[in-house]
């Protein structure tokens, strides 16, 4: 059994590339910036507000996050397809940022990691959640390319977007993520950089691959 750790800030092509591996390993892919998402939506969709600690908890009390044939569900019902909008992002950094909902997830990431092989993406998994995890890659790109492929990612779903602005908003992120006081967005001090910026999907899942074998 083995875990394979791949962090990196936002729009790098993480969860692309997380899942590529796994399907490729046949492992499974754990993606935890869905979980954040997915946490981020609920708080929305039940009107909890960020500073509202005994709501959170409640809520997180009350909460299931699981994995089938790569979709997320959220307390039974598949999501998706409803976390991946500019607010849904902005909600998950922002909740990302909470203790008790840190606690929550990075509990179940664990849990799901102790007993299988797995890929995980995220913020923190190589620093945080599996610190000895047999693999760490810390996936990164310039912020106007990550807001290129975020642009075009979102336009083919059909979402109304400027460029301008998602650029605005990953750069938002990127300072967030990198400044929270609990478990911010580092690369581990074993985990291998790459960056993906000239670099396209295959080429990346082959260069992982190679490092994996040596």
């Amino acid at each position: 059994m083995f875990r394979i750790a791949i962090d990196g800030p936002s729009g790098a092509g993480k969860s692309t590339i997380a899942r590529r591996l796994a399907s490729r390993l046949g492992i499974d892919y754990i993606d935890t910036g869905a979980m954040y998402r997915a946490v981020g939506y609920k708080m929305l969709k039940n009107g909890i507000a960020l500073d509202d600690r005994d709501g959170v908890r409640q809520l997180l009390d009350h909460t299931e996050i699981d994995f089938s044939d790569g979709k997320i569900l959220l307390d039974g019902q598949d999501v998706s397809s409803l976390i991946r909008t500019p607010e849904i992002s902005a909600q998950a950094s922002a909740c990302s940022a909470l203790g008790d909902v840190r606690v929550k997830l990075v509990e179940l990431q664990r849990n799901m990691g102790s007993k299988k092989s797995v890929v995980m993406d995220g913020r923190d998994i190589g620093t945080n959640v599996f610190p000895d995890a047999e693999y760490k890659f810390f996936i990164t790109a310039d912020a106007e390319e990550r807001a290129k492929r975020r642009y075009l990612e979102l336009k083919e779903s059909g979402q109304k977007v400027e460029l301008a602005q998602i650029l605005t908003d990953i750069r938002k992120r990127d300072h967030d993520d990198s400044t929270r006081a609990i478990n911010p967005l580092r690369k581990a001090e074993d985990a291998i950089e790459v960056d993906t910026t000239h670099m396209s999907i295959e080429e990346v899942t082959e260069f992982i691959c190679r490092e994996m074998n040596r």
